[in-house]
């Protein structure tokens, strides 16, 4: 373990993370950084654009990055309507370490909406197509959502890492060193770190490290992003079957992403996921996003496969 891993993990992760000056919320931020600087694509041509990758956490790219990148190359196409969905499917996993070009086809143009077919390929291979749709979508009065919940009741996602078994906890010093550029909260420890398989619903809270002011297609776009964490673990949280990391492997088949209203992402989101069916080697998992208010700002989908690694040493799944 180096150096870095020992000063962070002997930190306490139950308490507060922004303004603390910790090694955690350093290298948070430092991953925002990253990560605002991929999401920024840049043109190569006619609706052509070229964007690097996160620092590797996965072994492959992060399902989340192309997703988000999808929808920002997209919206570099459109002047007036904010994002309001994308429909994704992950076709090849991508190397974190080649530049990607991102292709934007102008499929639709209404008076109130747009639709743009976007693919993302690294050294010619096509990883991600997209559908992104966008809308003007004026602001309408909606039912909110009492919570009993707060953040502030949960460990961080790095306590958990803290509290994993043995043999996980090497896998586990990634989400401490080189952390995803979030706040996350949950209650429970995720399966990749230890967690038990278990029925029902699972909520995380999340934020940005930091005040955002890039505007609202911005926070769609970071919005975006974040809903790839931790479906693929919910759906083996409630496999019917005894599943796991070391005996399954779990990939992301396609996401997609509804956003019913603007968002200000770097304010508490409480995220709920659900399994919802399994067939075969598939499970499909729902998930809700609620602000801070209560509003539902977000719905989610994702169609995961897991399998039997059949004896094979087990791959990182693309999203944990």
């Amino acid at each position: 373990m180096s150096a870095s891993e020992v000063a962070v993990g002997a930190a306490d992760f139950t308490g507060p993370l922004r303004d603390t000056g910790s090694p955690l919320e350093a290298a948070t931020l430092n991953a925002l950084d990253r990560l605002q600087h991929v999401l920024t694509p840049q043109p190569t041509g006619a609706d052509r654009f070229r964007a690097d990758n996160e620092a590797g956490r996965f072994g492959r790219i992060f399902g989340g990055q192309l997703v988000a990148q999808a929808m920002a190359a997209a919206a570099a196409t459109v002047t007036g309507p904010s994002p309001h969905s994308i429909h994704a499917a992950f076709l090849r996993a991508g190397d974190c370490d080649a530049p990607l070009d991102i292709i934007v086809d102008r499929t639709r143009d209404g008076r109130s909406m747009s639709i743009r077919h976007v693919e993302v390929r690294q050294t010619g291979r096509t990883l991600l197509t997209a559908t992104v749709s966008f809308d003007t979508n004026p602001e309408t009065a909606d039912a909110t959502t009492e919570f009993n919940d707060t953040p502030q009741a949960h460990p961080l996602l790095q306590h958990w890492v803290q509290q994993a078994p043995p043999r996980l906890a090497q896998r586990g010093s990634t989400w401490i060193v080189t952390p995803p550029p979030l706040e996350m909260r949950i209650a429970e420890a995720p399966v990749f770190l230890g967690g038990s398989q278990a029925p029902g619903e699972r909520t995380h809270w999340m934020r940005l490290p930091r005040d955002n002011d890039g505007g609202p297609v911005a926070d769609a776009v970071l919005l975006a992003y974040a809903t790839d964490y931790l479906l693929v673990d919910m759906a083996l949280r409630s496999h019917p079957q005894r599943v796991g990391y070391g005996t399954h492997t779990g990939l992301t088949l396609d996401h997609a992403v509804w956003l019913h209203r603007p968002v200000q992402f770097d304010r508490w989101h409480a995220y709920t996921q659900q399994t919802v069916a399994v067939g075969g080697h598939r499970a499909l998992v729902r998930g809700s996003i609620v602000d801070s208010t209560g509003r539902h700002v977000a719905s989610t989908a994702q169609e995961v496969l897991i399998r039997p690694t059949d004896g094979a040493p087990a791959r990182k799944a693309e999203n944990q």
